[in-house]
């Protein structure tokens, strides 16, 4: 099992399932990925970072991981990036996630920022979360 991908799907399924963010966002437009997307509004999952907690004596293993949740939207600018991003944190604080293959022993939104992008028609949102991820090996 890879933590980034196992939590990069929990948290897209989590998405799926919530009216409130696919009113927003088509699901289609809901992705990992590490480019300015091409079709928006578009929520796009960073790859992540893993830090490895290691191994108990019932071969499971660990791991934090990191990973941003970067919001783009067209025309609307930062206005629509708070509000889609504001959706994002609700649908996902206060919830653990299933792990198909593991454990999510915790889960948290950590933060929320707005850098400014080049170009002023796009909005962007960057929504910041960590869990910490368990699996038999």
């Amino acid at each position: 099992m890879e933590p980034v991908l196992a939590l990069q799907t929990a948290i897209r399924t989590r998405l799926l399932d919530k009216p409130e963010v696919t009113a927003l966002v088509p699901a289609d437009h809901i992705r990992a990925g590490s480019t300015r997307p091409d079709k928006t509004p578009c929520i796009v999952m960073s790859d992540g970072t893993t830090t490895l907690h290691g191994n108990d004596y019932a071969s499971q293993s660990a791991a934090w991981v990191y990973l941003d949740l970067h919001i783009w939207t067209p025309d609307a600018g930062q206005d629509a990036a708070k509000e889609i991003t504001g959706t994002l944190a609700a649908a996902l604080s206060k919830y653990n996630l299933p792990i198909e293959g593991g454990y999510c022993d915790h889960f948290k939104v950590t933060g929320t920022r707005f850098p400014r992008d080049p170009k002023p028609e796009y909005g962007h949102g960057v929504l910041s979360v960590e869990a910490l991820i368990r699996w038999v090996v």
